[in-house]
Parts: C-alpha cells; sequence; structure tokens
C-alpha cells in the first residue's frame, strides 16, 4: 500500500474563487480513454469555464484560440462530447452534464461524427477544395 504524503506543504491545493471539478468517475469508469485528444481538451476548458451549474458562455471562435483549435477539430471535438452526453450546447450555451451511468465506446464517435458533420464544416471544405 502507497503511503500517501504531501510533498510541499506550502503549496497544498485550495478550491478559491472558482466551481470546476472533475468526478474521480471521469478517470476510473472508463470516460477519460473514450474521448480523442481534442474531446478532452474541449471538456476540461468547459469545466473550467462553466459556473457551479455546468453552465459557460464562450463562444467557438474564443475556445478555438484558448485552446488552438481549427473550426474542424472544434466541431468533431463539440459532437463526440454531445454524442458521448457529456455535455449539452443549443448554439449560444454550453452545459457540463453530470457524467451518464457508463462512457460510450470510442468506435462510435467515428462513425456518428461521419454521419453528423456540421453542415457548414462541409461546405468550408468543399469550397476549399475547389479552390
Amino acid at each position: 500500500m502507497i503511503i500517501k504524503k504531501i510533498i510541499n506543504p506550502d503549496r497544498v491545493r485550495h478550491v478559491n474563487g472558482g466551481f470546476s471539478f472533475i468526478p474521480h468517475r471521469f478517470l476510473t469508469d472508463g470516460f477519460l480513454t473514450s474521448l480523442i485528444q481534442e474531446e478532452v481538451l474541449l471538456y476540461f476548458f468547459l469545466i473550467l469555464a462553466s459556473d457551479r451549474n455546468g453552465l459557460s458562455y464562450y463562444s467557438y471562435d474564443t475556445i478555438c484560440k484558448f485552446l488552438r483549435l481549427d473550426p474542424d477539430e472544434y466541431l468533431k471535438a463539440r459532437d463526440g462530447l454531445l454524442i458521448k452526453d457529456l455535455i449539452a450546447f443549443d448554439s449560444t450555451i454550453f452545459q457540463v452534464l453530470d457524467l451518464p451511468p457508463k462512457p460510450t465506446s470510442p468506435d462510435i464517435h467515428k462513425s456518428s461524427y461521419a454521419q453528423r458533420s456540421s453542415p457548414i464544416a462541409h461546405l468550408i471544405r468543399k469550397s476549399l477544395k475547389e479552390a
């Protein structure tokens, strides 16, 4: 058994002025391993940016700037988190949801994303290919 001891007592973490937290189940129940890298990045950002009800008002361009994601990466991550039932989004506000009973398989993300790809992203890709 590992005995835990504080390594640097002057730097023990405290919750000050924010409400961000990640349930331990996120790691132990396999949610973390069910996400692709961009989904993890967006999910953690939304947790950090949200209030005590999980609500965040950041726009996609601000999120892309903070996370250094291009629009396609952002859309893929957002859609993946929606499919996996980790967030809700009404086109203006995000809500980080309470974790579902179990994570969604990573394979579902690949096929669902291809079917649910944003029409705007599709038009942008199409116009870039034609240029």
